[in-house]
């Protein structure tokens, strides 16, 4: 056989082979359906303010110009979520629990996220996972009485088992409880959190925990940590918001129907981000987060129709904003937003969706 012939069999049947054995996306730079969730079929009227305008009035036109505005936008959301509560030297993991399941074990573990405190997770890693690296993802739990036991795949709907399915996808996932049910009620865990920190917002209790789960991640062998994503569904989802914005090893992340835009759902809670959003002067939101993003992944999912949906066509000039940061780094515009119109669920299909962003821009 001639010898070139022969080299280009090999490779392709050892393609065949090796995509014959995984539902991942592996040899495209892109999901097929970029388009479909980058190009808006709306007409965007936002007045947002730019990102790219900075302080004095000025049009931002450059790389050097845009970092020196991406590190304004950053220290202003710091300084307004307060003090990150510190975490401690040692995050103290213990295992309490492990169960083995068909294609991955599920782990109920403990750490220390900071002085006097501990947070619980499910931490799901793939069978074999210890003989080669692995993407992780945290995987952050939406508002319900069993908390992370759904993400985990304990309770309810299958479609909602996010982490089991991922882990069961090849993923090392980690799936931490809210610090809301650590007291009797939400209005209880925020005092006690603001009893600890009491120049922080709630939200600032939030990130820390994101960034913990992240620190939990990197301690374990067998997961590659630059293939760090994160998930998560309403709570969730503003959770991921935050994570992405704030933690530059979350590589590609989807949030499902957290409602990005601080009028769209309940970010003046007080276990979030407070009455304060609600003044008259307060000029900031949250496109400003997804600038800071970019030009990372971020997928948004969104219901549009159907009571309690937070995300949908009004979520476009949101993720325009980070998109136009996006050509300014010359980078590709993969911001984006998926509008199912299925109200404030995550379907088994939809889910599929979110996974395959992460399988695509985890495997880069």
């Amino acid at each position: 056989m001639n010898p070139r012939l022969h080299c280009f069999t090999s490779l392709l049947m050892l393609l065949l082979a090796y995509s014959s054995n995984t539902d991942r996306q592996l040899w495209a730079d892109d999901v097929t359906w970029l388009k479909d969730v980058t190009s808006p079929k709306i007409e965007i009227v936002s007045d947002l303010s730019s990102v790219l305008k900075a302080t004095d009035g000025s049009n931002i036109t450059s790389k050097k110009q845009w970092h020196k505005q991406r590190a304004t936008i950053d220290n202003y959301w710091r300084m307004f979520l307060g003090p990150l509560p510190q975490p401690t030297k040692d995050l103290n993991v213990q295992r309490l629990k492990t169960e083995q399941l068909e294609k991955c074990t599920r782990t109920l573990i403990q750490y220390t996220a900071e002085s006097g405190r501990t947070v619980k997770a499910y931490l799901l890693e793939p069978k074999g996972a210890k003989q080669k690296k692995c993407p992780a993802v945290v995987v952050f739990h939406g508002t319900n009485a069993q908390t992370f036991q759904k993400v985990a795949g304990l309770i309810g709907e299958p479609e909602r088992h996010i982490g089991l399915r991922l882990a069961q996808r090849g993923y090392v996932a980690i799936c931490p409880e809210n610090f809301l049910w650590e007291e009797k009620s939400y209005l209880a865990s925020t005092a006690a959190a603001k009893q600890r920190h009491p120049n922080s917002k709630g939200m600032a209790t939030m990130l820390a925990d994101g960034i913990r789960a992240v620190d939990v991640l990197e301690t374990l062998p067998q997961v590659d940590e630059t293939r760090i994503g994160a998930i998560g569904h309403s709570l969730g989802g503003k959770e991921t918001l935050y994570l992405a914005a704030f933690d530059s090893r979350i590589k590609a992340a989807v949030a499902s129907e957290g409602g990005i835009g601080l009028a769209f759902t309940n970010w003046d809670a007080p276990w979030y981000l407070g009455p304060e959003i609600k003044q008259a002067n307060f000029s900031h939101d949250h496109h400003e987060l997804l600038a800071l993003i970019a030009p990372r992944p971020f997928l948004v999912l969104g219901g549009e129709t159907g009571r309690g949906c937070s995300d949908g066509q009004r979520t476009w000039p949101y993720v325009q904003q980070a998109q136009l940061v996006c050509e300014l780094l010359n980078a590709p515009v993969r911001m984006g937003l998926l509008n199912h119109h299925q109200g404030h669920s995550l379907s088994w299909e939809i889910g599929e969706k979110a996974i395959q962003w992460l399988d695509v821009y985890l495997d880069e």
